[in-house]
Formats: structure tokens, sequence, C-alpha cells
């Protein structure tokens, strides 16, 4: 029998998938879209990740309207978007990296937008 190489072994991607809703936020929370870049851009920060870009869209116009904020990542990406007239967001956190931690960041971005309920759900997409 052939002795196994630690390369062998190792999981060749992580794959960390952390997103959920959030019920009953704040409406003027959900249009500041100023607010909810900051609040991407320092969960990066806090779950490990590498800021490579950030994006954010204001949408107008009946109950359809929101803000999207994406930010890509070294590690993937986090995004949330918005509909302020429902109190409520979505929030998508993905990473690819060992050292990276997406339940962090998505307890962060929870904790700023504040609902009164929210659902979270994690899956490993990890190649193994």
């Amino acid at each position: 029998m052939q002795a196994t190489t630690q390369a062998q072994t190792k999981t060749p991607v992580v794959g960390k998938h952390v997103y959920g809703e959030l019920y009953g936020v704040d409406e003027g929370l959900l249009r500041d879209e100023d607010r909810l870049r900051r609040v991407v851009i320092e969960a990066a920060h806090i779950a490990n990740m590498h800021l490579v870009e950030v994006n954010s869209w204001r949408f107008k116009g009946g109950d359809k309207e929101g803000v999207s904020v994406i930010a890509l990542v070294l590690e993937s990406h986090i995004a949330i978007h918005t509909w302020p007239t429902y109190g409520f967001a979505t929030v998508d956190v993905y990473t690819c990296g060992e050292h990276s931690d997406p339940m962090a960041a998505f307890r962060y971005i929870v904790s700023q937008l504040s609902p009164k309920r929210f659902t979270v759900n994690y899956s490993d997409r990890s190649y193994k």
C-alpha cells in the first residue's frame, strides 16, 4: 500500500456558503446605499476576506425599489439585496478560502441591520 501525501488528502477547494433572509428591517436603513456599502466592506474585513471591488445600485419604482451591494473578494463574494417596502433583505456570503469566515461576515451584517427575525443557511461547496 502506498503512503498518501498531504497534497493528496488536502481538499483542493474549500467552499463555504452562508446565506439567509432578514425580515423586519428598518426601511430607511434598507434604502441607505452608502451605509450598506460600509457594512459590506466591514463584513469582509471581519471575515478575513480580501476586498477587490464593491459595486452598488439603487433601484427605484414601486414595491421593487431597493439597493443591491455586491463585493467581489479574492475568496469570492458578499451580496446584500434589499426590498425596503417589505422591510426585507437577502444576504449571501460565499468564500473559497481556508482562512475566511463567512459566518462572521453574515453575523456582522445581521447585527448592523437589526432584523426582527432572520434565517441562516450553510452549504459546504468544497471540492473533495
